[in-house]
């Protein structure tokens, strides 16, 4: 079995083709019928999708996993736990998740690379949906510290209210593009010329 696609993408850390690279070399093995379950690497699999934020793939991928894999192999079972924080949308449990296992060589940049990823999407999520928000909400949602939270919202512009423990979301401005059509645009120069003529 040849995964040195894989390898070259963990090296290269080009982390958003995992997946795709696992599920056509997944293919590839299995329509040459090699067994390839006790070999494949499944923690990566896991993480390729975390990734790219596809859990509904990696919850299928999961329930395709034999027994005797999960039972076998902690690391498969630690990216899992990050999966499951994912589904039910526990925020800080993924962090938990994360920081709760030490990561194989091949696993901890993927590992750190999702997790820098997922703050980003949590500091989006955040930005479009609060306008105000405690800082211990705020260090829950960004998996970090009270002080490494405000110290990240305040790079980003958002003001910090330390004597009510509050901090205010800098909305970003909404860069609106008209497009004007140029039929349009002759239509009320003859309208603007029928009304003054």
């Amino acid at each position: 079995m040849d995964l040195s696609p894989l390898t070259e993408a963990l090296q290269v850390k080009s982390f958003d083709k995992i997946a795709d690279i696992c599920d056509n070399l997944m293919l590839q093995v299995a329509s040459e019928g090699i067994s390839f379950h006790d070999d494949w690497p499944y923690a990566i699999h896991l993480l390729g999708y975390f990734y790219v934020d596809d859990c509904d793939s990696a919850r299928f991928l999961w329930k395709t996993i034999p027994t005797s894999v999960k039972e076998s192999k902690a690391e498969v079972v630690a990216a899992w736990r990050i999966g499951q924080k994912l589904w039910t949308r526990d925020y800080a449990g993924v962090y938990e998740a994360v920081r709760g296992y030490d990561w194989s060589p091949e696993a901890k940049d993927l590992v750190a690379a999702f997790s820098e990823v997922y703050t980003k999407r949590m500091f989006q999520l955040l930005l479009s949906a609060y306008s105000t928000i405690t800082i211990r909400e705020l260090a829950l949602f960004l998996g970090m510290t009270e002080d490494d939270a405000t110290t990240y919202v305040v790079e980003h512009g958002w003001t910090v209210d330390t004597a009510s423990q509050m901090v205010t979301v800098k909305k970003q401005a909404v860069k609106r593009e008209q497009k004007v059509d140029s039929s349009k645009l002759q239509r009320l120069t003859e309208y603007v010329f029928h009304l003054e003529h």
